[in-house]
């Protein structure tokens, strides 16, 4: 997709502080953060929104739950732990229509999000 930000990430046309990368993801620090830790994982892939999961895309995302929580152990957050979450279509919050989780740390986090 031309005019996907996280698109042009993968494809390095935007600079991006990387964290993770593997031949099916990307994660990078999200450049306005909303905790101490906030990290953006996203597939390589473009796929707009959860809607537009297609079958065999399971494992995609188990690949990136498990990406997350490999880079939240080697940031040193298992003890007190993280949020993973993914916003879909503009009233669940999602502005960057190309799925990404956000993983957010470093304070305690309030429940109801939003």
């Amino acid at each position: 997709m031309q005019d996907c930000i996280f698109c042009r990430i993968v494809n390095r046309e935007i600079p991006a502080d990387v964290v993770y990368e593997d031949e099916h993801l990307l994660a990078f620090k999200d450049i306005n953060p909303v905790a101490p830790v906030h990290l953006l994982f996203i597939p390589k892939r473009h796929i707009p929104t959860l809607f537009d999961l297609q079958d065999g895309d399971e494992r995609l995302l188990g690949l990136l739950q498990k990406a997350a929580v490999q880079v939240a152990r080697d940031l040193g957050l298992e003890e007190r732990g993280f949020r993973l979450v993914t916003n879909c279509q503009e009233d669940g919050g999602q502005y960057v229509f190309h799925v990404h989780y956000h993983l957010l740390a470093g304070r305690e986090l309030n429940w109801p999000p939003g």
